[in-house]
């Protein structure tokens, strides 16, 4: 209900600001600061206050008076407190609350028929996923999740480097080395098999004698030569390496989890000519010159110092010569294109979104999410030497940690001593990857930050187990309620619910569609995570002072657990939009 009675308090507002004579441009509507009963307040007295030659107190006593709320179904009153105007919610507003929650859609926005294209990950097909790079598929896939529940129809893509020097450096090592040549193998899948190639073939160029080294760069240049010629069988060579490291990268990413709709390759770009035709265009320009043996773009002008790179002198592409035709080829087929990237990355992002301005397109499509890297926890994942750590192990590590803890809880009969061992695997698995998504995503991406273990893993704190304890516990009370033949009831006298807990729950659940409106605008999803923290702790406060299952009557019974219900399905959204599980026992 927090929408139409925003909309409301706008219409209101406007039209006594228009009845008084002053602009309506800036409202001044913000949300109240923390234990206030007023769902929105406006600070628009300030700024009039000069205009009017009154004390910001006068302004906001006349405003007030001038608002008409006769016709207003969710907003109840408007009162001044000094400078400010505070809009209180009507009865309405909290049964219509109550209803809303009472469907598993609760959160998601009315359809916008806008199609979105997320690419995230993308990660170059070397061998396994880093642990540095944890943050992209997991902001990346909250992206996308938010950007559905807004009501967008959303593809998730990947894109493939299967072009460029590495992966033909890869093809070629795989190709030369045998078996014997290699390290011991880390783990039992696909790609940390294989990255014991691209290895052991960076080692080569990097320490063989000059004439053995130039024999395998002469290989190494007919591979990508082969790759920009549209030559298939240099094309199946590098397929054949890319296809099974991305099988195992796939399966790795698929423990967050996070998919994708399509894995969207490089090649894809050159073999259709969308590259030549890029390459054609871009030496048309102005800003084009040939320098240091290779054509690029000056774009001085345009307050970018760097130069792209786009031709060399062999003929051969770049990757962000592909990576226009590719934009391009995202602009013709969805009305967004959002790209989840590093911070070493931002310089190429610019000089793209100005290239792709100079060709015509239409940027305000394009938007990008910025994000600064995860520093390495503590402990026995940062003993191992030689070869960094992965995301396999972060994730290991947390079930680890996570089964550690629930173990200890249960033999401290802390938690549920009913659970079997499945059960505590499930949570383990559930609150361990939690944690690790919770604690990356929860944070402002620009932010660096630095994974703490006991943090994360908290139980008691503003962590992911701590939200997630409010969906086991919403689950367990229904459950209990269900097997005394206790419903919950939605069309209950909403009075009946009228204690400062209840309410402020209410409030809380009220505000979760335009929280995901908001983070959704912004692209942020933290703004999710802080939202399920603040929940937790109005849904604590009311499991303390609210019984349900032992209320007074019967009538507040079924209405508290009707409230029950909406927390339920608003904290289970939540997390759904983070990528965490809402477990239903723990």
């Amino acid at each position: 209900m927090f929408l139409p009675f925003r909309d409301e308090v706008t219409t209101a507002l406007a039209a006594a600001l228009d009845a008084l004579g002053h602009d309506t441009e800036d409202l001044g509507i913000e949300e109240p600061p923390e234990g206030m009963e007023s769902v929105l307040a406006s600070s628009v007295a300030f700024r009039l206050a000069s205009e009017a030659g009154a004390p910001p107190p006068q302004v906001a006593g006349e405003l007030a008076d001038a608002v008409d709320l006769t016709d207003a179904e969710y907003v109840g009153r408007c009162e001044t407190q000094g400078p400010y105007l505070n809009f209180y919610p009507s009865e309405d507003y909290f049964s219509g609350t109550l209803h809303a929650g009472q469907t598993g859609t609760f959160g998601r926005l009315a359809p916008t028929d806008d199609r979105v294209v997320v690419e995230h990950t993308s990660a170059n097909p070397t061998g396994p996923v880093h642990v540095g790079r944890a943050r992209n598929p997991i902001v990346g896939d909250a992206v996308a999740n938010l950007l559905e529940y807004a009501g967008n129809t959303v593809e998730r893509h990947y894109y493939v480097n299967d072009a460029g020097r590495q992966m033909a450096v890869f093809t070629w090592a795989y190709e030369t080395f045998d078996e014997a040549d290699l390290p011991e193998q880390e783990r039992d899948r696909i790609e940390y098999d294989l990255v014991r190639y691209y290895r052991r073939g960076n080692e080569f160029l990097a320490e063989a004698d000059a004439a053995d080294v130039a024999e395998a760069e002469t290989e190494i240049e007919a591979i990508l030569q082969g790759l920009e010629d549209g030559d298939e069988e240099t094309f199946d060579r590098v397929t054949e390496v890319v296809d099974q490291v991305l099988s195992g990268m796939r399966e790795c990413l698929g423990r967050l989890p996070a998919e994708f709709d399509e894995f969207v390759r490089e090649t894809r770009f050159m073999r259709d000519g969308a590259t030549d035709d890029v390459v054609a265009r871009l030496k048309e320009f102005d800003e084009a010159v040939y320098e240091e043996e290779a054509w690029q773009l000056d774009l001085s002008e345009h307050g970018i110092e760097k130069n792209l790179v786009f031709l060399r002198s062999d003929g051969t592409s770049l990757y962000t010569t592909r990576d226009l035709a590719h934009h391009e080829w995202k602009f013709e087929n969805y009305d967004r294109a959002v790209t989840v990237l590093g911070e070493d990355h931002k310089l190429q992002a610019d000089q793209l979104r100005t290239t792709l301005d100079l060709l015509g397109n239409d940027t305000s499509k394009l938007e990008s999410v910025i994000y600064s890297y995860v520093n390495l926890p503590e402990g026995k994942m940062s003993t191992r030497a030689g070869t960094g750590i992965d995301l396999d192990d972060l994730l290991d590590e947390a079930i680890d940690r996570a089964r550690d803890e629930v173990t200890d809880r249960l033999d401290d009969r802390i938690r549920d001593d009913d659970l079997d061992e499945n059960d505590v695997e499930r949570i383990a698995h559930q609150v361990g990857i939690g944690a690790v998504r919770y604690d990356i995503v929860s944070k402002q991406p620009t932010k660096a930050i630095t994974f703490e273990w006991d943090q994360a893993l908290d139980f008691e704190a503003q962590s992911a187990p701590y939200v997630q304890y409010v969906h086991a516990r919403a689950c367990g009370i229904l459950d209990e309620a269900a097997q005394a033949g206790i419903e919950p009831d939605s069309d209950v006298d909403i009075a009946l619910l009228d204690s400062p807990e209840e309410r402020d729950l209410l409030r809380h659940i009220a505000r979760f569609p335009a929280v995901v409106e908001e983070a959704a605008d912004s692209l942020e999803p933290h703004q999710v995570a802080t939202y399920t923290r603040e929940f937790a702790e109005a849904f604590n406060a009311f499991y303390r002072e609210c019984s349900v299952l032992n209320a007074e009557d019967d009538d507040v019974a079924a209405g508290r657990l009707a409230l029950v219900a909406a927390s339920k399905h608003a904290i289970a959204n939540a997390l759904d939009i983070l990528g965490v599980a809402a477990p239903e026992s723990m």
